[in-house]
């Protein structure tokens, strides 16, 4: 089996130009069987203090995250609109305002993406938010006829439906009452918080048949000439929902009546993947809560247990083809999940996990937060795991890198809500 030191791929970058600006290919970087540091430079270089982290390993791992795995998006677009197509200040018997709004932004041809928006109207200034992707559409998340149906195609195995589109049968299925309900917004809004929302379908539709997955969202607007689908290093889905997730905090940091500092990402599954990368990158997210977000998210690469590197690339939409390279031979990968948590340092990050699912590998997403300690000490987070073995069910871990587990399989229902705001009542000092 080829190896290479570090060292020789510094030099080799170095002749190239520029250290960095042209990664290595994949049979080229050296095999790494543990964790790799992440306060160690590429080059080998140790991180040692706050502005070193900051000016150097933060955008270099972040380089290594788009060239190797999620794909490099687009800048965020200059010419981000929007407007407030309707407001009801009447939701939920009186209790909020729902807002909907059309985000417009990008090259002509890009299509636009509807949020939705439900602010508490009992409270005293600017509503802290929680801010995160659906998978079925607007209209699924709550009991309301006036939201509107989303033209994007929508899983069938997720909406009941059996053409590919959304309609009325449909709304809040996703909500308490529904079919499985994921979406507890009066809950929050009961709590002082708002909840914001976009259906991921209407950024990149999640289906890996043919191309669509590229050519019936955003990722349209942003193919060079020829292109059906991004590039080896280009940003491919959960990449790009991230991106529109933060097109959705574009919006929300004009919004009065939410607290642009308090805006906390949320998201299950891949979609928790999605608010993990999504916060990572975004420090306008103060609080980032990955929920059960396994391989991929904040599960580790190297592991034997749960979903694997090569079993998650069977989704050839979610990372870019670059990544397909490392599925039989992860322990090339320059990074683990680890790294991607300690991007969002010094920030509070909770991930919450159920017993039953095995396959997102909750043992080793808590080894990835302690992985990823040693970052939140050097920017000053004495202690930001509070434990140091793994937690009981139902027992929430509310220091900066929290935790929490319950029983069960996998899925986004009420005890994820419950986490969820006790942590952020945590952690916004409310």
């Amino acid at each position: 089996m080829k190896t290479i030191t570090y060292s020789a791929i510094t030099t080799m970058l170095m002749v190239a130009g520029c250290a960095g600006a042209d990664w290595p290919s994949v049979e080229d970087l050296p095999i790494v069987e543990v964790f790799p540091d992440p306060l160690l430079m590429f080059d080998g270089t140790p991180v040692t203090t706050a502005e070193q982290w900051r000016n150097e390993r933060r955008p270099e791992l972040i380089a290594l995250f788009e060239h190797y795995m999620y794909g490099k998006a687009p800048a965020a677009p200059d010419n981000f609109r929007f407007r407030v197509e309707a407001v009801d200040r009447n939701a939920f018997g009186g209790k909020a305002t729902r807002k909907i709004v059309t985000l417009l932004f990008g090259p002509e041809g890009t299509p636009p993406i509807s949020l939705l928006l439900v602010v508490p109207n009992r409270r005293q200034g600017p509503a802290p938010v929680f801010i995160g992707l659906n998978f079925v559409g607007n209209h699924t998340t709550m009991h309301d006829p006036n939201i509107p149906l989303t033209p994007a195609w929508v899983n069938d195995r997720w909406s009941g439906g059996s053409d590919g589109r959304a309609h009325d049968n449909q709304r809040g299925r996703r909500a308490p009452g529904g079919v499985r309900p994921r979406w507890y917004i009066e809950q929050a809004v009961d709590r002082g918080y708002a909840v914001a929302t976009i259906y991921a379908g209407e950024i990149s539709p999640d289906r890996s048949d043919g191309d669509h997955a590229f050519t019936d969202g955003i990722h349209r607007a942003y193919l060079k000439p020829g292109q059906t689908r991004p590039g080896p290093h280009e940003w491919a889905t959960i990449m790009a929902w991230a991106w529109g997730l933060h097109r959705g905090v574009d919006y929300l940091v004009q919004d009065e009546e939410i607290d642009k500092n308090g805006i906390i990402a949320i998201g299950h599954s891949r979609l928790g993947k999605t608010a993990l990368l999504a916060g990572a990158l975004d420090e306008r997210i103060v609080i980032v809560i990955s929920s059960m977000s396994g391989s991929g998210g904040a599960a580790p690469s190297r592991s034997h247990v749960g979903e694997s590197v090569s079993q998650v690339n069977r989704f050839n939409h979610w990372f870019n083809d670059t990544f397909k390279l490392f599925s039989d031979q992860v322990e090339r990968l320059p990074f683990d999940q680890h790294c991607l948590i300690a991007l969002v340092a010094p920030r509070p990050l909770l991930l919450t996990n159920a017993t039953g699912d095995i396959w997102a590998n909750p043992h080793g997403q808590f080894e990835m937060l302690n992985a990823a300690a040693s970052v939140y000490q050097l920017l000053g987070i004495q202690k930001p795991l509070a434990v140091a073995e793994f937690p009981d069910e139902n027992t929430l871990i509310d220091s900066t890198l929290g935790f929490f587990i319950r029983s069960g399989d996998h899925d986004m229902g009420q005890p994820e809500w419950n986490a969820w705001l006790d942590f952020a009542d945590t952690h916004l000092s409310r």
